[in-house]
């Protein structure tokens, strides 16, 4: 069986779809099942010819402008950054599969650009949100099921930066976390959820 590569990913937009708005920056970093980072990648990229900011998503960066000033520096064409970011892709030494948190917002901005400027996504439509699998394993409601509700020992201490590579391995070291703690659970004969929700 080939073995499945997770590529947490983080973007950071400057409205709520691709398209009419542009993808600011993008950060991924590839997991092995075993938690091990193996590479990472990310671009800050050019805004879209005929695309224009969200106003209510330009309040969100007025109020953090060293986030917003991290994604204009060296920035690329989206037709360079993509065809290079799914070459990395395919490096990968298994089958990439998009990991996100909320996969929904940011797969969709990912898949939008890899098909718009390179006509195909090496993830196919695999991509798992986070929330979802927490949801499972918490036993919460999708809605309750935030990092406000995760046990302390799936969180590190890396912070939330806004910059999309720092948010791509936070969020993945807290994926892999709960992927372990779960196949344990398996392995040890169990449901692989947590019998005990936590709300700290």
């Amino acid at each position: 069986m080939t073995e499945e590569i997770y590529v947490s990913t983080d973007i950071e937009a400057d409205g709520p779809i691709p398209g009419p708005h542009s993808m600011l920056s993008f950060g991924s970093a590839a997991f092995d099942a075993n938690g091990r980072l193996l590479s990472t990648f990310a671009a800050n990229l050019e805004l879209l010819e005929g695309a224009a900011p969200s106003p209510a998503t330009m309040e969100f960066w007025k109020a953090n402008p060293a986030a917003w000033n991290a994604t204009r520096v060296n920035c690329q064409a989206p037709s360079d950054a993509m065809p290079a970011y799914s070459a990395w892709l395919r490096t990968l030494p298994g089958k990439p599969v998009f990991v996100g948190y909320p996969a929904a917002f940011d797969f969709m901005f990912v898949y939008w650009y890899l098909m718009r400027f390179t006509g195909e996504s090496p993830f196919s439509h695999s991509a798992l949100d986070i929330k979802t699998y927490a949801m499972a394993m918490l036993r919460l409601p999708y809605r309750e099921s935030t990092k406000r509700n995760m046990p302390r020992r799936w969180k590190g201490a890396i912070p939330h930066t806004h910059v999309a590579l720092d948010d791509a391995i936070e969020q993945g070291k807290i994926f892999c976390l709960m992927l372990a703690e779960s196949r344990a659970a398996g392995a040890e004969g169990g449901t692989g959820q947590s019998r005990e929700p936590s709300r700290l």
